[in-house]
């Protein structure tokens, strides 16, 4: 226990996404039994409340008309095999339908407190796990002391709750020994329903206060040294494969970008089939300026773009080749290509003015 204070007491940093991701592949999530534990009892008082009152009556209804018909039933004939099928069937629904709403209720508390896990971890066998030496640890540990303390208060809370919940309905407990059957199901299920809504009222504060507990006490489990920060990020910045792999995305950013400014573009010069120079240009600008610029495939998704977005698209390939090799993309071009550039603009702007101008003429 003092080895691990010190230890616990230089953890000031917070965890990073790398270090909550690693402890969530190895099963290491914020979990509550006492949040499971609140929704199989809300699941087994849904079930109380809407089911038993059904059940009941299809069970005494199924029995009466046994005892009712007790000789009319032969030992291995059709009519008592019909009837014990029956009630087994009425058995196992009756059995089987509770179990689903408690699995399901079950994997409902475990979905909200995490995200769906898949991991072998914890089950993974270790020589520390059938240890006794640390069997003993673990067993008078100060966890095993505050789980101990939490049974019992838990044990205290729900028990003094649901006596002061039935407590008031003492007398009507005296007259059960003579009352008719029905009326005994009727006591036993209003009871039933006030002391699952009691118990339910008291696991709620159990399972919230218990939830931050265990939340509280995960994140200072994954909180880091400062030299663990250091490390991490030494290890992040010189691994290959996370270098490539932001490049890689930098790149598809880049890309996307470049991509989305062709349909502004005001000509794109191409080499028929391996360079594409998209420029933009409008009288307010000192200088053509290049949006966007590729070879091969990208220059074919440049030209395919600019031809849906009825960019002109013009062939010069001395022109698509200078211009690729001497300008960036969000640069102006070079100087030395400024006449060759003007002309094709012009071209361009000629182009689209007789096109407005016949576009105006009147029809006959």
């Amino acid at each position: 226990m003092s080895d691990d204070a010190p230890d616990q007491e230089s953890k000031t940093e917070d965890p990073s996404l790398k270090r909550l991701e690693d402890a969530r592949k190895k099963g290491d999530v914020v979990k509550s039994q006492e949040v499971t534990t609140w929704f199989m009892l809300l699941g087994a008082s849904a079930i109380v409340a809407m089911m038993a009152p059904g059940m009941a009556s299809g069970l005494a209804q199924t029995f009466r008309t046994l005892i009712a018909n007790a000789d009319q039933y032969e030992v291995g004939g059709p009519a008592l095999g019909s009837f014990l099928w029956g009630l087994w069937s009425t058995l196992i629904i009756g059995a089987l339908v509770p179990l689903v709403v408690l699995t399901l209720c079950a994997v409902v508390a475990n979905l909200l407190q995490h995200r769906p896990l898949l991991s072998t971890e914890p089950i993974t066998p270790k020589l520390s796990k059938i240890s006794p030496l640390a069997g003993a640890k673990r067993l008078f540990s100060s966890e095993a002391l505050v789980n101990f303390g939490k049974g019992l208060a838990k044990l205290g809370i729900v028990g003094a709750v649901i006596f002061f919940a039935v407590w008031p309905e003492r007398d009507r407990l005296d007259t059960m020994m003579t009352a008719d059957p029905l009326v005994i199901l009727e006591i036993v299920q209003s009871l039933g329903i006030k002391v699952l809504i009691s118990s339910l009222l008291a696991v709620t504060v159990i399972a919230g206060a218990d939830y931050a507990y265990q939340r509280n006490k995960w994140w200072k489990r994954q909180k880091m040294t400062l030299q663990e920060v250091k490390d991490e990020f030494k290890q992040m910045e010189g691994d290959p494969k996370i270098k490539g792999r932001i490049r890689q995305l930098r790149m598809e950013k880049s890309r996307q970008r470049m991509m989305a400014a062709v349909p502004d573009a005001t000509v794109v010069v191409m080499n028929p089939t391996h360079y594409a120079v998209a420029l933009k240009y409008d009288r307010t600008m000192p200088a053509p300026l290049c949006v966007a610029k590729g070879v091969d495939a990208v220059a074919l998704r440049i030209r395919a773009t600019a031809e849906d977005a009825r960019v002109p698209v013009i062939e010069n390939p001395p022109l698509a080749r200078a211009l690729y090799a001497s300008v960036e993309i969000d640069e102006t071009i070079p100087a030395e290509h400024f006449k060759a550039v003007a002309q094709v603009i012009g071209y361009v702007m000629r182009l689209k003015e007789k096109r407005s101008w016949r576009g105006s003429e009147p029809r006959n």
